[in-house]
């Protein structure tokens, strides 16, 4: 029989392995980590598997209890297979969350929960997991796909695959059945996020963001383009993350869960500075007007573009990191550092061993250039 000890000190192996401990109660760990507990059992000259829960969220003790009432069951004739309460789709993916998705961004976990609860929930939510057809999924992707949100139908099976394949790990199914809808949905059409290449385009830009009536707004705006960071770190920036020279953002922040540091230009620095005494006593640089708690909300600096004149088809918040890269690229910038500045990581797994502060010489060269070279076109169109 199996100890409290052995059981928290089984290391995961290249493949996932079973532990005995006793009358049919197994521990199978996965490569992953991830522990779980199985009992088996034969009816009818067929082995069964019921998954009993997640350690250490099931401790040894409950397991066996829980293997007791079972065996309690199958002593009196019953099945437990039938007099157990399904598995919803719902349980499993409140397991998925947990165990899977803990060590994601804050932005990214929103997303998910935000595609689960509008468009799987309430269809598949309260039904049995094994019972789930990819006909009920695809159902589900045809009506989102309906809308014009095809990149969403996308999203969602790729979501629902993720923990279908959790149940199938935990032995609840055989199969994802969200793998018969390969070649299912419509081609996507993607889009690159709208920006301004062209010189005087960018001139109109910069005057119109440096006349907002608006302080906060104004050097949200002002933050974003010199910067050209994510719209999510820009948002969520705080204070503690400001130091002399440098903008420093947490991995837990980053899309890549990476630790990136920001140069700050001159004119960065000077924003920061007429921030400071609106905002500097709080913890975000661009609070929420409704309440200083949390940070500006995600359509904040979408909705003041559209208020200064630029529509959705010309420049949205992302479009201001492409609209760095372009130039930039354009005027012969090492490739290399501006990738870096983006928080990109190269896919050569060499390559792509990234060091935070890699190329920060340069970095700190590049963006103010970048944003001299943003003043200087007001002056010159």
């Amino acid at each position: 029989m199996l100890t409290e000890l052995e059981v928290k000190n089984s290391k995961p192996r290249d493949k996932s392995y079973m532990v005995r401990d006793d009358r049919g109660l197994y521990l199978r760990v996965d490569p992953s980590g991830c522990k779980y507990w199985i009992f088996r059992y034969w009816e009818n000259s067929k082995e069964h598997k019921l998954s009993l829960g997640t350690y250490p969220e099931v401790s040894l003790k409950d397991a066996r209890l829980n293997r007791d009432e079972i065996q309690t069951r199958r002593a009196k004739g019953e099945s437990p297979s039938r007099k157990m309460k399904p598995t919803t789709f719902s349980d499993v993916m409140q397991d998925w969350l947990k165990v899977r998705m803990s060590d994601k961004a804050e932005s990214y976990l929103r997303m998910v929960n935000l595609r689960l609860k509008k468009n799987v929930l309430p269809s598949l939510g309260d039904k049995p997991i094994g019972e789930i057809t990819p006909s009920d999924v695809l159902q589900i992707c045809r009506k989102i796909e309906d809308d014009g949100h095809e990149e969403t139908a996308r999203c969602v099976k790729t979501i629902t695959g993720q923990i279908f394949r959790f149940a199938v790990a935990s032995d609840l199914i055989k199969y994802d059945p969200t793998y018969a809808l390969n070649g299912a949905l419509k081609s996507l059409h993607r889009n690159h996020y709208a920006t301004l290449t062209d010189p005087a385009d960018i001139a109109l830009l910069m005057r119109a963001i440096k006349a907002y009536p608006y302080p906060l707004m104004r050097c949200a705006l002002l933050f974003s383009v010199y910067t050209a960071a994510r719209p999510g770190e820009v948002r969520s920036a705080e204070w503690t993350e400001i130091k002399m020279d440098t903008w420093d953002i947490p991995a837990e922040k980053m899309k890549m869960r990476r630790r990136h540091i920001v140069p700050l230009s001159s004119q960065v620095k000077a924003v920061v500075e007429e921030l400071r005494p609106i905002t500097g006593s709080g913890r975000w640089l661009f609070p929420n007007p409704r309440g200083s708690a949390r940070c500006m909300s995600d359509n904040g600096v979408r909705v003041a573009l559209r208020t200064i004149g630029f529509t959705n088809n010309q420049i949205v918040p992302h479009g201001f990191r492409a609209m760095f890269s372009t130039v930039a690229n354009e005027h012969g910038m090492n490739r290399d550092v501006i990738e870096r500045q983006l928080a990109h990581i190269d896919k050569n797994t060499i390559r792509g061993a990234y060091n935070h502060a890699e190329y920060l010489p340069e970095r700190i060269k590049l963006m103010q250039w970048w944003a001299d070279y943003l003043d200087s076109l007001t002056e010159s169109f």
